[in-house]
C-alpha cells in the first residue's frame, strides 16, 4: 500500500470518523477515506474546514480529535489562521498539509508548513519517510491529547503521498492525565476554607477533564460562588444558584460585584491568561491557581499558591480533602445565594429596556433576550462571532448543561462561529446548534453556509446585519436572507421587533425538518456593553 492509504488506516485505528478540509490533497482525491468509512467534509474554504474539526475535539472534550488536511502552497497558506485559533484557544486537532515534492519544496517562495506552522502547533514534523508513518502520525495525536491540548501539524510532501510503506501494525498512544501533589492540594484546602468571600473560576481545562461533577461538588461543599471563562462557559450549570456566568468583553452584573468584593480567587482548568476577553483578576488577594500547563502559573497573574495537574484529578482531590474536614454545611450558601440573586435582578433591571426594546430597527439585545426564552437551552449548543456578537450574547445566555456553549478568550477571526456550529452539529446531531454572527463575520465565511446545506447539517444561523462594522464606521450592505435561500437554505429577514420569537420558533422548526436556517434581523447601531467591572 502507499502512504495515503497507511495514513487513512492509522486514521481508522484513531477512531477518526471526518476529515474535514479542502483539496487538492490525496487523502480527499483518491478516495482512500470513503473506503476505510471516513467521511470527507470539504468547506468553501479551508479555515472553515479547520474550525470545524476544532468544534469537534471541543464538544467532545477531546476524545474525538478534529482532523484536517489541505493543498499544498495556496491551501496551506490559506489555512493558517484556522489552526493559529486552536493553538491560541488550546484545541486538540491534527493537520495533514500537503508539501510540495520533495525535490523543490525548499525553495523561495514555497510556503513550507514545516517552517511555518511551529510557531502555532504543538508539534510539527515534516513526513519524508513513508515508513516513519505509522510513529509520526502517534507523536502527532500523542501530542494533541496529552498535556495542554493544542494542534499537531504532519506536512507530507505530495510525491510521498504515493510512497510504498511496508506493512505496520498500528496502535494509538496511551493517554495520561496527570494528578495533583497531594500537599499542594491539603494548602489550596486550606486556603479555600479559610477564605471569607471566595470565588472559584473554572476554566477550559474543566471542559477537557470532564471534571463537571466535581466542580459542582466542590462548590456546593465550600458554599462558593462560579465564575467561568468564555472557554469555560457551561462548565458550572449557569442556571445554578452559586453561578457568576461567565467573564468576557462584557458580563453580568453578579461577576463583577463578587470578583471585586472576593478575598480568594481560585482558578481551576484556567491559564489566567491576560486578555480583554476575560475577567479582570482582582490584584489586593489571595490568588491559587491549578492549571496542567506549568508554564500558565505567573505567566500573567502572580499566583499565591499553585496546583499543577488535571481539572478533574484535582477537584476530586480537594473534594475528598474538604469532606474529611467538614463535618457538615458551613451556613453560608443561603446567603450567597440570596446576594447573587439580588444583585443579578439589579443588573437585568438595567438592561430590560433593551432586552425588551420594542424599537425597529430592533435591538439586538431583544434578540438575544427572545433567543433565550424561546430555545430549551439544555437541548442546544450554541457559539457565536467575535465583536459584538459575542458581546450581546456572553452575559445574557445561560447554558445549564456541560458543552453547551463554545467559546474562546483570545484573538479571534471573524467568521469562527460558523464552522464551529457545523462542527458540533455532526459531534451532536441530536442538539440545536446556533451561531450568533454580525455582517462583518458573514462576509468572511458566508459562503460556507452552503457547507451545512450540502452534508445536512441544519443549524440555526442569526445573523444581527445593522449595516455597520460595530463600532468602526464602516457601512456594509447585503440580503443575506436571500443569499441563503439561494445556498439552499431557509433564509427569513426580520425587522419587526414584535416577530423576532416567531421567528425563530419558525426557523427551529426547519431544523427540524433538516434544513439549515439563516435569520437575519435588521437590527439598531447599539453600541453599549455590559461592563459593570469598569462603573
Amino acid at each position: 500500500m502507499d502512504l495515503t492509504e497507511a495514513i487513512a488506516d492509522i486514521l481508522v485505528e484513531e477512531g477518526v470518523e471526518y476529515v474535514f478540509g479542502f483539496p487538492s490533497n490525496p487523502l480527499f482525491d483518491t478516495g482512500v477515506l470513503a473506503e476505510k468509512g471516513i467521511q470527507k467534509i470539504i468547506v468553501r474554504q479551508e479555515r472553515t474546514g479547520a474550525h470545524m474539526a476544532d468544534a469537534l475535539s471541543r464538544v467532545t472534550s477531546g476524545n474525538a480529535v478534529g482532523v484536517f488536511a489541505c493543498q499544498h502552497g495556496p491551501g496551506t497558506e490559506n489555512s493558517f489562521g484556522g489552526v493559529a485559533q486552536a493553538y491560541g484557544e488550546s484545541v486538540p486537532l491534527v493537520a495533514f498539509p500537503a508539501g510540495y515534492d520533495q525535490s523543490n519544496n525548499d525553495t523561495d517562495p514555497k510556503f513550507s508548513s514545516l517552517v511555518n506552522y511551529q510557531q502555532i502547533s504543538k508539534s510539527c514534523e515534516q513526513l519524508t519517510d513513508a515508513d516513519a508513518v505509522a510513529e509520526t502520525v502517534r507523536r502527532a495525536f500523542s501530542a494533541a491529547r496529552n498535556g495542554r491540548p493544542r494542534p499537531a501539524v504532519v506536512e507530507v510532501p505530495k510525491d510521498v503521498f504515493y510512497h510504498e510503506v511496508e506493512p505496520f501494525d498500528y496502535t494509538p498512544g496511551i493517554t495520561s492525565r496527570p494528578g495533583a501533589d497531594p500537599a499542594a492540594v491539603s494548602e489550596a484546602v486550606d486556603r479555600l476554607l479559610d477564605a471569607e468571600r471566595p470565588v472559584i473560576y473554572a476554566g477550559q481545562g474543566v471542559h477537557y477533564a470532564e471534571g463537571w461533577d466535581a466542580l459542582q461538588e466542590l462548590a456546593e461543599l465550600t458554599e462558593a460562588p462560579v465564575a467561568t471563562s468564555l472557554n469555560g462557559k457551561s462548565a458550572f450549570p449557569e442556571d445554578h444558584r452559586l453561578s457568576l456566568g461567565a467573564g468576557s468583553k462584557s458580563e453580568p452584573g453578579q461577576l463583577a460585584h463578587f470578583l471585586d468584593e472576593c478575598d480568594l480567587l481560585f482558578g481551576v482548568g484556567t491559564s489566567f491568561t491576560d486578555t480583554a476577553y476575560g475577567i479582570t483578576v482582582p490584584t489586593d488577594n489571595t490568588i491559587v491557581h491549578s492549571t496542567l500547563d506549568a508554564t500558565d502559573v505567573n505567566k500573567d497573574v502572580e499566583a499565591d499558591h499553585a496546583v499543577l495537574g488535571d481539572a478533574k484529578l484535582v477537584l476530586e482531590a480537594m473534594v475528598d480533602e474538604v469532606e474529611e474536614r467538614l463535618d457538615g454545611p458551613r451556613g453560608r450558601a443561603d446567603d450567597v445565594a440570596a446576594e447573587i440573586a439580588e444583585v443579578k435582578e439589579a443588573w437585568l433591571d438595567e438592561w430590560r429596556p433593551k432586552l425588551e426594546s420594542d424599537e425597529a430597527p430592533i435591538n439586538p439585545y431583544r434578540v438575544i433576550d427572545e433567543l433565550t426564552n424561546v430555545v430549551d437551552a439544555s437541548e442546544a449548543i450554541i457559539t457565536h462571532d467575535a465583536g459584538n456578537a459575542r458581546d450581546f450574547v456572553a452575559p445574557f445566555w445561560e447554558s445549564p448543561e456541560p458543552l453547551g456553549y463554545i467559546g474562546w478568550g483570545k484573538t479571534t477571526q471573524l467568521g469562527y462561529g460558523l464552522g464551529l456550529a457545523m462542527g458540533a452539529k455532526l459531534a451532536h446531531p441530536e442538539k440545536l446548534c446556533i451561531n450568533v454572527w454580525g455582517d462583518g463575520a458573514i462576509g468572511m465565511t458566508g459562503l460556507d453556509f452552503e457547507t451545512a446545506v450540502r452534508y445536512d447539517l441544519p443549524i440555526l444561523s442569526i445573523l444581527l446585519n445593522n449595516y455597520e462594522m460595530a463600532g468602526y464606521d464602516t457601512p456594509f450592505g447585503g440580503d443575506f436572507a436571500t443569499v441563503a435561500e439561494g445556498l439552499g437554505g431557509y433564509g427569513e429577514q426580520v425587522t419587526d421587533p414584535n416577530e423576532v420569537a416567531d421567528a425563530i420558533e419558525r426557523g427551529i422548526r426547519k431544523t427540524e425538518e433538516g434544513t439549515p436556517v439563516m435569520l437575519e434581523f435588521i437590527t439598531c447601531h447599539e453600541t453599549e456593553l455590559s461592563r459593570p467591572d469598569l462603573d
